[in-house]
């Protein structure tokens, strides 16, 4: 009960006007609020305050760190889709050349036909995968572990020996990329496989598998 007197005499002494002319003495006049010992204290209205309160600065961090991850997707995704292609080509053309070389009745005749094989491609091809960004280069080296299940550097090995293969690892690792690197779609290169998976859903690229 005097918990709820007290509130309402704070209420009923704040709706007094306080008066800031100056009085026959030279006084101001104000409100007063009466105190249990019958001394009073002066009330005046104070102009009212606007408090903003920022987030915490964890709240910033974490906020900026989940747009710069939106960021790093969205760029993931781009780069999966410039990449994907290539690799659904590059699956094809392997395909292709181990059915053929099957038939061929020896080593000199498997070179002749390697050697078409690499300048049709070169021809098609070079200058688009010229353009591909050292990010793109590495995601494809993936891709194509991913759809052939071998690495680009046997890849290379096989085709076109192994001193070949040697020669283009040393050159992969200046970019930053590595022939050797294979496709993990469970951890390292999960967001790289949502992406894929999303492709293979649109029927994106779909010409490239007509010969898998």
């Amino acid at each position: 009960m005097k918990i709820v007197f007290t509130t309402a005499l704070l209420l009923f002494y704040a709706l007094i006007p306080a008066y800031a002319d100056k009085g026959v003495n030279d006084t101001i006049r104000c409100g007063t609020y009466p105190m249990p010992n019958g001394d009073t204290l002066p009330s005046f209205y104070l102009a009212d305050i606007i408090i903003r309160v920022d987030a915490p600065a964890f709240i910033k961090q974490q906020r900026e760190a989940n747009l710069q991850k939106d960021r790093e997707l969205a760029l993931l995704r781009y780069n999966v889709y410039k990449a994907y292609p290539y690799a659904l080509i590059a699956a094809n053309v392997i395909k292709n050349v181990d059915a053929e070389l099957a038939k061929l009745p020896n080593r000199k005749a498997e070179k002749m036909y390697l050697k078409k094989v690499e300048a049709d491609l070169k021809s098609k091809f070079k200058g688009q995968l010229e353009n591909l960004t050292m990010s793109q280069g590495a995601i494809l080296v993936k891709l194509i572990n991913r759809e052939t299940g071998k690495e680009c550097y046997g890849i290379i090995r096989d085709l076109k020996g192994g001193f070949s293969a040697i020669v283009w690892q040393s050159v992969a690792f200046v970019f930053n990329n590595n022939l050797r690197k294979r496709y993990d779609p469970i951890n390292e290169d999960k967001e790289i496989e949502k992406v894929v998976q999303e492709i293979n859903q649109k029927g994106y690229y779909r010409q490239y598998r007509a010969h898998k």
